[in-house]
Formats: structure tokens, C-alpha cells, sequence
């Protein structure tokens, strides 16, 4: 994965006053699975359709395989790029088989080839034996599949999802993005997937981009974007985060749960500054203390976890996950355990 597929740099995309890209940039490598992750309205969906074609930009440029298919005077066509494009309602053909779908838009030389190939891209979807349905007859699931294995069978050079799966169940959801990564995987093809899902993007992606306001805030694997954030926007979107107050004294994070080690996304502060650090909700083991300042304010019984508020001295609230059996009521005092030896990020 060291061959760069697709380059966005510095893309800017305007609909009247609304910039929806800011010098946006992400680089694609070959076979990589890229996952943007952002809230609706952050541009996701704007720079995919720049990269496929649908959508001209105001400046910047966009290379595939080291060609320049978009920049401020020149556009390449979209039937032109070899970029597949997964719809969110997956747009097949109500009238065609599964089998006469996929085969759609094929160059095969011939009949048997593209039956061959047909039956290969069914095979690595998990629909082999399925050829002769139709849409109407399929599962949610099913037609996504169908949706991917068509697009693979045009053999393009990436492949762009667009909140592929927001319209399934969420068993469904599990299932289907499991098929679908080894599909990808077994094609070796380089793969963006767009979404507002953090399960979603951390479950199938090999890296993950987050964006805010038509920029790219970081880009990252999901360990590292979830372990250390380059900013807060960015702590938010890759799970539950909360903030404690902190004063950097002698190279230590103080804070009214102690004093704790401390890293930083920048390299602006120094001793005296006050800060704000990430906590996750595993970050402590929350133990009864009937002396205790710190309070369970609320219970949310997840059925693999129970996540308790908590309420400290100074009345901030964190949130903390349990293990499912946890029975401390609304009201226990408590004391916050550390349960981690890295240190804790600081804004």
C-alpha cells in the first residue's frame, strides 16, 4: 500500500456563499480502504462527487494514477475517470436479473467471459446461486451486494461509497460491511467510503480522514485517531469524549482526580497553562467510597456495558463505562480509578 491511486490537493468548492470544500486534501494508496468520516453538511459528499466527476471545483486539483482529472481549466468526463460509484439506494435495475445487473457496463469479450466474471464478483459478494432474482426478491443486504459486485465487475480504479449502508438495520449493518470489506479486500482495489457512522468508518476503513467544514482535520488508523486526537472535533467524532480541567505543573497534568501524565497534539504548552484532557468513558474504574466528593448521577444499562455519570467535586460531569454488572445506584459516592498507564491527551 505504497502507490498513491488518488490525490485531492487543496480542493475548493463553493455553492454561493456556502464553501463546502476548504483546501481539502486526502491521499488514496492502492487496495486501501479510506473512510471520511464527518457530520451531515462538512462536505463528505460534495468531494465525492468531485472525484467522480458529477461535480466540477472551483480550484485545486484531483490526480488518478498521476493524471490530473480535475482542476480549475480542466475536466475530465465521469464515464471518462474508471471511479465506481456506490448510491446510497443502491440504484439497480428493477427490470434485470442480479446476474444481467452485474453484468452491466462490462467489457468482456465475449458472452462466456462475462458470465465468468459475473459469477466470480456474485461469489466474492456471497450471492453466488442468486443469478436469476430479481431486485424486488432480495434483501436490503442482498442489493447492497449487488450494488458492490456491479461496480467491481466495470473493474475501476477506485471505488467511492456513499453512506452505503445507512439504510439497513444494524445486525444488517454488521453483516453486510463485513462482506463488503472482503470483497474490496479480495478485488485489491483502492476504496473510499463516506459516512457519519464512527463504528462504521473504524470497522471497515484501513485509515480514516475526519472532516469538519470542508477540511480534513486528521487522517489517521482508527487506533490512533481514537488514542490520540488532534483536536477536540476530532476526540468527538471518534467516540464519547469528555474534558477535565487541568494545570500543567513540573510536567504533570493536575487536575482534582490527581495528577497524571499528559501528551499534546501541539507543542504550545508549557508549565502554568491551563488545559482541558480527553477522557474516555474506560479511562476509570469507578469504586463505592462513602467519603468520596464524586457522584453516579445517572445509569445506562447498554447490555454489554453500563455507562454511568458521574459527577465531580466541582460539578463536572464524565461519563464512565462498566462492566455490564455493575449495580452502583444513582447516588453511590465513588472513587475514579485510573485504568490506563498512557498518558492523557491535552487541548
Amino acid at each position: 500500500m505504497n502507490n498513491i491511486v488518488l490525490l485531492c490537493d487543496k480542493l475548493i468548492k463553493s455553492f454561493g456563499e456556502t464553501v463546502a470544500l476548504n483546501q481539502t486534501k486526502i491521499e488514496l494508496f492502492n487496495g486501501e480502504i479510506l473512510a471520511i468520516l464527518g457530520p451531515s453538511g462538512c462536505g463528505k459528499s460534495t468531494l465525492l462527487r468531485a472525484i467522480a466527476g458529477f461535480e466540477n471545483i472551483d480550484s485545486g486539483d484531483i490526480t488518478i494514477n498521476g493524471k490530473t482529472v480535475s482542476s480549475r481549466d480542466k475536466f475530465t468526463p465521469a464515464e471518462k475517470r474508471r471511479v465506481g460509484m456506490v448510491f446510497q439506494d443502491y440504484a439497480l435495475f428493477p427490470h434485470l436479473t442480479v446476474e444481467d445487473n452485474v453484468g452491466f457496463g462490462t467489457k468482456s469479450s465475449s458472452k462466456s467471459d462475462k458470465a465468468s466474471l459475473v459469477k466470480q464478483m456474485l461469489k466474492l459478494v456471497e450471492l453466488d446461486g442468486m443469478e436469476g432474482r430479481y431486485p424486488h426478491e432480495l434483501s436490503g443486504g442482498q442489493q447492497q451486494r449487488v450494488a458492490v459486485a456491479r461496480t467491481l465487475a466495470a473493474n475501476p480504479v477506485t471505488i467511492l461509497l456513499d453512506e452505503p449502508f445507512s439504510n439497513l438495520d444494524a445486525t444488517m449493518r454488521t453483516e453486510i460491511r463485513n462482506t463488503v470489506r472482503q470483497a474490496l479486500q479480495g478485488r485489491g482495489v483502492a476504496t473510499i467510503i463516506v459516512t457519519h457512522d464512527r463504528e462504521e468508518a473504524f470497522t471497515i476503513a484501513d485509515r480514516v480522514a475526519v472532516m469538519n467544514s470542508g477540511q480534513i482535520e486528521q487522517v489517521d488508523t482508527p487506533e490512533n485517531m481514537y488514542r490520540s486526537p488532534v483536536s477536540k472535533f476530532v476526540a468527538s467524532m471518534t467516540g464519547t469524549a469528555n474534558f477535565m480541567p487541568a494545570i500543567i505543573t513540573s510536567n504533570r497534568a493536575v487536575t482534582e482526580l490527581g495528577k497524571f501524565q499528559w501528551v499534546s497534539p501541539t507543542n504550545g504548552i508549557v508549565d502554568g497553562d491551563e488545559v482541558e484532557l480527553l477522557v474516555r468513558p474506560d479511562d476509570f474504574l469507578v469504586l463505592p467510597n462513602p467519603n468520596a466528593s464524586v457522584t453516579v448521577t445517572s445509569r445506562e444499562y447498554r447490555g454489554d456495558a453500563m455507562v454511568l455519570s458521574v459527577e465531580l467535586g466541582s460539578g463536572n460531569t464524565i461519563q464512565c463505562r462498566q462492566g455490564p454488572y455493575s449495580d452502583l445506584p444513582v447516588g453511590t459516592s465513588v472513587d475514579l480509578v485510573p485504568s490506563r498507564s498512557a498518558p492523557f491527551v491535552a487541548f
